[in-house]
C-alpha cells in the first residue's frame, strides 16, 4: 500500500493514549517489582560498575571498549547511585517502557499501512504483549542485558521515525536522523547492523506494496546507511575475530554445527513465545553436531517451508509474511552461521520478539468477532502473562531461587550449579554451599578457582580440615600467592603456626608485593603471643595498602591493654 500525507497524521485525540501509557507504566512496574531489588548477577558483577578499580576512573576508561554509549549509560548510573543494583534496574524498566511506546507507535503504523481493521486494538494488544510477556524478564531484570534494551530503543526510533515520514522518499533530514540513531543502536550493541536490512524489507512491503519503487526513491537513505552499515559489520568482524566467547575462532564450535543448532534454537524461541514455560537461566541446550543430530535437519526443512509460504502467500497475508521475514533477519545476527558459545539465550529474542507481534496481529485480523469479545480475549491474555512474568520476576530478585530453578532444568551443566553454590555462599548458607561446589566438581575437572571458592565455603562452615584439603589441591594446579596465603589462614586456625609461617614465605618468594602475606604474617604472630613480630608484619602491610582492613584491624588490636 502506498505512503500518503493522510496516512501519516492522525485526526485523533491523543489524551487516551496518554492514559494508556500510564496504565502501561504501572502495571510494568508492578510485574518487574520483584526484580527491582535484585543483586548483581553473572556478567553484571564484571562490568565497571562493580569493579572497584573504576570508582575513580574517568568516564574516557568507561567508555573504551567496543559499546561505549552502553557503557556510558552505566556511568551515568554509577554516578548517580554507585555500586546499588537497585537504581541500575530502574533504568532498565524505563527503557522497557519506552521500548513499549515504540513498539505500538511501529505497529499502529504497519497496521495503517496494511489496510488492517481494529489496528487500536491490535497495536495495544501488540505493544502490552512486548511489556509484560515472560519472555522479556531476561532483558529487563538483568543489568547486563541494558545492552539489549538500550540498543533497541535506539533501533525502534530509528524505525518509527522511518515509517511515520510525511512523504515516500525520504528526506534528508529524516535520513539523517535515522542514521544517527542507527549509529547510536549500534555502538550499544552489535545486532543492531540489520536495521538497513529491516528498513529495506518495510519498503518492499509497505512503500508501495511489493515493489522495487520505494526503495529505489530512498536512496538517500539507503546509500550511507549500506555504507555504514558495512564499515559496522567489518568492526564486528575485527571483534568477533578475537573473542572468546563468539566468532569464527573457536575451535570447538564450528560455525556449520552452530547454524545445524540455530535451525533448531529458532523454534524454540517461537514456542517461548507461544507458550511461554520452561524458561531458563541457563540452557543446557545440546550442539548439533551434524544435520541429522537432534533433529535439526527437521528444523531446518521447517523454516525453509515457513519461508517458502511467507513469500509464496505475501499479498494474501502480507502482515503475517512481514512478521516471519522480520523475525528471522532481527534474529540472524546471534543465530545463524556466526558462532556464540551459549546456543540458547532468551534475551537474544527481545528485538525480534517484533516479528512474532506482527505475525500475531495478522492472524488476529482474520479473526471475525465483536470488538468488545477482541478486547477482552485480549485483555485476557495480557493479565495471564502478566502473571507469568511476575512469578518469573520474583526469581529475579532471589538468587538463590533463580539458580535452584536453572540447576533443576540444566543438572548437567557446570554454569547453573556454580553459581548456585555461590548464592549459598553469599547468603550465609555455607554447608550447602560447599555441597554444591562438590556436586560442580563431579561434573567436570575442578578448576583452581573452583577449588578456592569451595575451600571458602568449606571454612565458612567451620570445617578447616576441608578447607585446607582443597586448597592444597589448588596449589597444586595453580600455584600462587593467593592460595599460599590462604593454607597459611587455614593452618593458623588449626593452630599449626610453623607450617603457616612456611606457607607465607613460599608466597613471598611467588609475590613479594602480595599485602596478605604481611597481614597474615601479622595475625599469625599476634596468635603465637609476638605483638612486637605482629605490629612489624600489619605496618609493612600498610605501607603497601594503607587500606588494608586486616593489617588495620590488627594494629588496633594490638593497642588494647
Amino acid at each position: 500500500m502506498k505512503i500518503s500525507k493522510g496516512q501519516m497524521v492522525s485526526q485523533q485525540p491523543w489524551w487516551p493514549f496518554g492514559v494508556g501509557f500510564l496504565v502501561a507504566s504501572v502495571a510494568v512496574f508492578l510485574v518487574f517489582g520483584p526484580a527491582m531489588n535484585g543483586p548483581f548477577l553473572l556478567d553484571d558483577t564484571y562490568l565497571p560498575y562493580a569493579q572497584p578499580a573504576f570508582a575513580t576512573a574517568p568516564v574516557s576508561a568507561w567508555i573504551a571498549g567496543t559499546r561505549p554509549l552502553l557503557m556510558l549509560s552505566y556511568w551515568l548510573n554509577f554516578q548517580e547511585a554507585g555500586s546499588e543494583p537497585g537504581a541500575y534496574h530502574v533504568v532498565n524498566v524505563l527503557l522497557h517502557l519506552l521500548n513499549g511506546l515504540l513498539i505500538w507507535l511501529a505497529v499502529r503504523r504497519v497496521l495503517t499501512l496494511s489496510g488492517a481493521g481494529q489496528r487500536e486494538i491490535l497495536s495495544a494488544f501488540a505493544a502490552g504483549l512486548f511489556l509484560l510477556h515472560p519472555l522479556q524478564t531476561e532483558s529487563v531484570a538483568y543489568i547486563a542485558s541494558r545492552s539489549e534494551g538500550q540498543s533497541v530503543f535506539f533501533f525502534l526510533a530509528a524505525f518509527a521515525l522511518f515509517l511515520y515520514r510525511r512523504a515516500v522518499s525520504v528526506s534528508w533530514g529524516i535520513a539523517a536522523a535515522v542514521l544517527i540513531l542507527f549509529g547510536a543502536a549500534c555502538l550499544t550493541k552489535e545486532h543492531a547492523v540489520v536495521l538497513p536490512a529491516m528498513l529495506l524489507l518495510t519498503d518492499y512491503f509497505w512503500n508501495p506494496g511489493f515493489s522495487l519503487q520505494g526503495i529505489r526513491r530512498n536512496w538517500k537513505l539507503y546509500v550511507p546507511m549500506l555504507i555504514a552499515g558495512a564499515v559496522a559489520i567489518v568492526f564486528v568482524w575485527r571483534v568477533l575475530s578475537s573473542s572468546t566467547s563468539a566468532g569464527f575462532g573457536m575451535k570447538d564450535l564450528p560455525w556449520y554445527q552452530y547454524f545445524f543448532t540455530q535451525c533448531r534454537a529458532i523454534w524454540r524461541y517461537a514456542l517461548f513465545f507461544a507458550w511461554p514455560f520452561g524458561q531458563n537461566i541457563d540452557h543446557d541446550y545440546p550442539l548439533s553436531k551434524t544435520l541429522f543430530d537432534h533433529g535439526a535437519v527437521i528444523g531446518l526443512i521447517g523454516l525453509i517451508a515457513v519461508m517458502g509460504a511467507a513469500w509464496r502467500w505475501r499479498k494474501r497475508w502480507p502482515l503475517v509474511s512481514y512478521g516471519v521475514f522480520t523475525f528471522l533477519l532481527l534474529l540472524s545476527p546471534t543465530s545463524s552461521f556466526v558462532p556464540i558459545r551459549d546456543t540458547l539465550i532468551e534475551r537474544r529474542m527481545y528485538l525480534p520478539f517484533i516479528g512474532l507481534l506482527f505475525i500475531a496481529v495478522g492472524l488476529l485480523q482474520f479473526w471475525k468477532t465483536s470488538q468488545s469479545t477482541l478486547a477482552i480475549t485480549l485483555s485476557a491474555i495480557l493479565l495471564v502473562e502478566a502473571g507469568l512474568a511476575y512469578s518469573r520476576n520474583q526469581l529475579w530478585g532471589d538468587p538463590t531461587a533463580m539458580w535452584s530453578d536453572s540447576v533443576a532444568k540444566s543438572p548437567a551443566k557446570v554454569r547453573p550449579r556454580f553459581q548456585l553454590a555461590a548464592a549459598y555462599y553469599s547468603s550465609g548458607k555455607c554447608a550447602d554451599a560447599a555441597d554444591q561446589f562438590s556436586r560442580t566438581a563431579q561434573l567436570e575437572k575442578p578448576t583452581a578457582a573452583l577449588l578456592v571458592d569451595w575451600a571458602l565455603a568449606a571454612d565458612c562452615a567451620g570445617n578447616a580440615g576441608e578447607a585446607l584439603s582443597r586448597l592444597q589441591q589448588a596449589l597444586i594446579i595453580h600455584p600462587s600467592a593467593h592460595i599460599h596465603t590462604e593454607i597459611a589462614r587455614e593452618y593458623a586456625k588449626l593452630q599449626r603456626y610453623p607450617q603457616a609461617l612456611d606457607s607465607l614465605e613460599a608466597a613471598a618468594k611467588i609475590d613479594p608485593n602480595y599485602v596478605m602475606i604481611y597481614a597474615y604474617r601479622g595475625r599469625v604472630n599476634a596468635m603465637r603471643g609476638d605483638k612486637a613480630g605482629a605490629a612489624v608484619e600489619y605496618q609493612r602491610a600498610l605501607q603497601i595498602d594503607p587500606g588494608n582492613q586486616l593489617a588495620r584491624q590488627g594494629l588496633s588490636e594490638l593497642s588494647r591493654p
